[in-house]
């Protein structure tokens, strides 16, 4: 066989490939916007954060009043008393730094809170999807919702009521 014609044969065994694939889309937004659960859980979430940044609000505040007090009686204030009060202030904007962190950071509570409650959800609405996606014969789920490199997907592609059904919501 020469080059070319294996080059040609692969080329169109390729193609043929790509032909018998199939695709769906769906909008993780708009899915999860319809499950209830999913929405009192951001709720929730959304409260302890405000709960937690109140905590945090007020350790930094203190902190503020603390240096604002110092710098109105610095002037009265022997050495060791001004060591003492910029100690002390140091140590409440260190609490507050460490409470955010606790809080806040990339391991904090906030984020183990969004994982146990959003993780049931996000995987009840990943094996819908997969389900639908096995029974349907599509190789590729796109979200169009995350993926801004979709410019156009057909609405008959579209899976999103589908699984909203699976999982027991009306549309």
């Amino acid at each position: 066989m020469t080059l070319a014609l294996v080059l040609i044969l692969h080329s169109s065994f390729f193609a043929l490939s790509t032909m018998a694939q199939k695709f769906a889309l769906v909008d993780m937004d708009y899915i999860f916007k319809n499950i209830p659960a999913y929405e009192r859980a951001n709720e929730q979430l959304a409260q302890v954060s405000r709960k937690w940044q109140a905590e945090v609000d007020a350790l930094s505040t203190e902190a503020q009043t603390m240096y604002k007090n110092y710098q109105n009686e610095v002037v009265f204030l022997s050495a060791e008393q001004k060591k003492a009060k910029q100690d002390a202030i140091m140590e409440k904007e260190k609490q507050a730094a460490e409470l955010k962190r606790k809080y806040f950071g990339p391991d904090g509570e906030l984020f183990k809170k969004r994982t146990s409650l959003m993780s049931p959800i996000q995987e009840e609405v990943y094996n819908a999807v997969k389900d639908i996606a096995d029974l349907r014969g599509y190789q590729l789920v796109l979200d169009r919702a995350s993926d801004q490199g979709i410019i156009f997907g057909s609405p008959k592609i579209d899976i999103s009521n589908e699984v909203l059904r699976k999982l027991g919501y009306s549309n």
